[in-house]
């Protein structure tokens, strides 16, 4: 440490000044700068792209410029330039897809109003056709995102930086009608978002109870995401599907309609071309936390997925972990999926281990990255350190349900002891009565 160094600390010490605490709302105020730019797909992945910014009231002037990518600067000469729509909020969101793209493409695109410019960012669109895939899933991020979700979602792209795109299973904060709270999802990923899709669908969180306590998705759903409208009418943006390199992806919302969405996925995957099937909904019909079974949900929904055999089902909710091996069907159905229920946040519960459960774990942070090639998917889930948690091998099996080959992982299972647990009970009830002491005493 230098000399002026230590007198300035030295300083600091005799005068008594405090550091002043910055607030959320100041540290995640809009400005005429975009921010929260996001890449996702609200048609086909092979020749569309959305994106979606923010920038403060006093933007009415909203445009992207993209070209295809080259080795050099060249291709800000070759720009063409896209106008976009503007939700004039409480800030102004701005929205735009680029059209007409070529598949299997390398792009580069910019924001802003054209004075006040974010920088050039680099994306690839998907191959026409099946080829293979890779994408990274995460369940709830939820709470402390900035601070402890940001070092598992940064790991995930160094783990799969080639990933097409990142399924968020909902939940994605904890407060979805608090400003700052995307303000911090937004950051704890960012560059990511600006170069990898993001598939997001909604978790409870996305759907706060409003006066009249009724639940509603929160606003901040569809200002800052750009997603298809091509599922239940009234559900546009929450409950959709794209198809991508042999994949067919499904959003299911299931938070409201349940029953509608049913059937409306039965429809869907009557004529389903590809080879694989992926769904992804917030609240586990198999579920992993104490107390938390979705039997409703599940008997809604999983004759459905016995009846396509759905390959793959991602889920959150429960903030812990749970694997199944290939299900067996219900109702005399095939069946043959595998259901996983995870959660990348910091918010942790008690596992409430089944019997359908191949591998578990609590109070573990995890990422999971999916690599489809083929007949074969490949599936990790790591820890936020990187360490390899679970993982198998499906392979598709002409007329029968895939064949699920799991590795020898070493046992590192993860679950905390009962006195741990215990301790864990105790603190919460600690923390319940402090909370209903200070409400008394006010």
């Amino acid at each position: 440490m230098g000399a002026a160094a230590v007198c300035l600390l030295a300083g600091y010490a005799v005068t008594g000044q405090k550091s002043r605490m910055v607030t959320e709302a100041d540290i995640h105020r809009a400005t005429p700068i975009p921010d929260r730019i996001i890449l996702t797909w609200a048609g086909d992945p092979a020749t569309t792209a959305a994106v979606t910014w923010r920038t403060d009231t006093t933007v009415d002037t909203a445009v992207a410029q993209i070209a295809v990518a080259e080795d050099g600067p060249g291709f800000v000469k070759k720009s063409k330039t896209v106008n976009a729509v503007t939700d004039k909020a409480t800030d102004h969101y701005h929205s735009l897809t680029f059209t007409g793209l070529q598949p299997d493409t390398q792009y580069v695109y910019r924001v802003g109003d054209g004075a006040n410019w974010s920088d050039w960012n680099q994306f690839q669109t998907a191959a026409a056709g099946p080829a293979p895939l890779e994408f990274i899933y995460v369940g709830d991020a939820q709470n402390d995102i900035y601070s402890l979700w940001s070092r598992l979602i940064r790991n995930g792209f160094t783990e799969a930086p080639k990933a097409r795109f990142i399924l968020h299973a909902g939940d994605l904060a904890n407060r979805g009608v608090v400003d700052y709270e995307w303000g911090e999802w937004h950051a704890a990923a960012g560059w990511i978002n600006r170069s990898i899709f993001a598939v997001p669908t909604p978790g409870n969180h996305e759907y706060p109870a409003g006066e009249d306590k009724t639940r509603k998705l929160t606003p901040y759903w569809r200002r800052q995401f750009t997603l298809p409208g091509n599922g239940v009418s009234g559900l546009e943006e929450t409950n959709y599907w794209f198809d991508i390199q042999g994949v067919r992806i499904v959003s299911m919302n299931s938070n409201e309609r349940q029953k509608e969405q049913g059937e409306w996925l039965d429809k869907l995957l009557t004529n389903n071309p590809n080879q694989w099937t992926i769904l992804t909904f917030h609240h586990p019909i198999l579920s992993t936390a104490t107390g938390r079974d979705n039997k409703a949900l599940r008997e809604m929904w999983q004759p459905v997925f016995d009846k396509h055999r759905v390959d793959m089902v991602l889920t959150g909710h429960d903030h812990t972990y749970g694997r199944s091996n290939v299900a067996s069907g219900t109702s005399g159905m095939k069946g043959g999926t595998v259901y996983v229920v995870s959660v990348s946040g910091p918010k942790m519960y008690n596992l409430e281990w089944a019997p359908w459960m191949q591998r578990a774990a609590e109070d573990t942070q995890l990422y999971q990255v999916i690599r489809v090639d083929g007949k074969q998917l490949r599936y990790e889930a790591r820890t936020a350190r990187g360490m390899l948690y679970d993982a198998f091998t499906l392979t598709k099996s002409k007329g029968r349900p895939n064949k699920l080959t799991n590795p020898r992982l070493p046992h590192r299972e993860h679950f905390r002891s009962a006195e741990e647990k215990a301790a864990l009970a105790r603190e919460a009830a600690e923390r319940k009565a402090a909370e209903e002491k200070k409400k008394t005493a006010k």
